[in-house]
């Protein structure tokens, strides 16, 4: 089941919550390392999402197979009927992709994509890495279920992290990721064969990292495009935008986007 976590801001400032979306192999935690403590303290109400089958206790990711993109909807309608008011979503990777089809049949303040499932899914990172990071596969199952090894944080750093992260700085980011779907990465793969049914006319942002290993740079003109969005690069940054050293970087701009929509 979902959960919602709500983390109410430092001082009353009439601006619109913010409601936040993981996105694959992790959980709503990822959230409160750095991005959550720093926007409360700029007078947003956060609330961050659970959704099925992930979470913070081992309990939490029972029948985690049994779910897929469009049960994560759901979670999100879920959430927003829990809110008082309609939030900005701010949503991660695989939750880009969530955000995306909730929004073809409802609506938000806004919506930031921060390192985006691009439109052509994932299916040329997979073939990418199979070429280029094979010990990614082999190491990605260690890194999940807690048997990881030097070499596990080396692989996963170069994959997730900021070239500026130092591998052994990622141990403490570990217990922040799990196993994802394999319904829900299957239907990753094959989403650019899904037809959109429409999309919500709302002020949205595309952010990505210059050195994001999962989804290039390159790729975020295809999102950006389809949204008539705004697009940040974060330069130096990685996959994990709200964790790498170049966080308060991603936070600032996208802090400039959240002010500029009032």
């Amino acid at each position: 089941m979902p959960s919602l976590h709500f983390h109410p801001a430092s001082q009353t400032a009439g601006r619109p919550p913010l409601l936040f979306v993981h996105g694959g192999y992790s959980n709503s935690s990822l959230w409160d390392v750095r991005f959550i403590p720093y926007f409360v303290e700029q007078g947003y109400d956060c609330y961050a999402l659970d959704l099925s089958g992930h979470g913070r206790k081992p309990e939490d990711r029972e029948h985690l197979d049994d779910y897929g993109i469009d049960d994560y909807v759901d979670d999100l309608v879920a959430a927003m009927t829990q809110l008082p008011v309609t939030p900005v979503l701010i949503s991660h990777s695989m939750g880009c992709l969530v955000s995306q089809r909730f929004l073809e049949q409802s609506s938000a303040r806004g919506v930031a994509f921060l390192a985006p499932v691009p439109s052509t899914g994932t299916a040329g990172t997979a073939s990418r890495f199979a070429l280029t990071m094979p010990d990614f596969f082999a190491e990605l199952p260690n890194a999940v279920n807690g048997t990881a090894s030097e070499k596990t944080m080396r692989t996963m750093a170069s994959v997730y992290f900021s070239p500026a992260m130092p591998p052994e700085e990622t141990l403490q980011y570990l217990p922040l990721i799990q196993p994802e779907s394999e319904k829900a990465v299957a239907e990753m793969v094959t989403s650019p064969l899904r037809r959109a049914r429409g999309r919500a006319r709302i002020p949205a942002l595309v952010m990505g990292g210059s050195a994001d290993q999962v989804f290039p740079a390159s790729m975020l003109y295809f999102t950006a495009a389809s949204w008539n969005a705004k697009t940040v690069i974060i330069q130096g940054a990685g996959h994990m935008l709200m964790l790498d050293p170049q966080w308060p970087d991603a936070a600032g701009q996208l802090l400039d986007w959240l002010e500029s929509l009032a």
